[in-house]
């Protein structure tokens, strides 16, 4: 399964919105678009994620491929970086029990290949 996800703030911080477009054999078979509160541009990117797998083990995945227009998030949620942030630390520790037994990789995309997940994001927001 290949989840395309995109975290949006309006401010930095302020309005939260995330998008999330799952794909199943090259096919779109779910969008997401939530408003989630005030934060900050990570905070809405790390949700984004934390929705994107929640939604994949609903739908029975066991192997996910995360894409996102995030590198620093690619690169802390792959543990290729440390996270400082306290509160991105906490959503951390939440993917990476979600993640636990499944097979998930975090892979960067250009903003222009995960135009799906920033309208969702983007839409959310209103």
């Amino acid at each position: 399964m290949i989840i395309y996800t995109d975290g949006a703030c309006s401010g930095n911080p302020g309005p939260m919105g995330i998008g999330v477009a799952i794909y199943k054999g090259g096919e779109l078979i779910r969008e997401i678009s939530e408003a989630i509160g005030e934060g900050t541009n990570n905070i809405a990117e790390y949700s984004a994620v934390r929705r994107a797998l929640e939604e994949g083990i609903s739908l029975g995945a066991d192997a996910i491929e995360i894409r996102t227009d995030s590198r620093l998030a690619v690169q802390q949620l792959s543990g290729k970086f440390r996270v400082k942030s306290p509160h991105l630390r906490e959503i951390k520790r939440e993917i990476d029990v979600l993640a636990d037994g499944l097979d998930v990789t975090y892979t960067w995309v250009p903003r222009e290949k995960n135009e799906v997940a920033d309208r969702l994001s983007k839409e959310a927001l209103g």
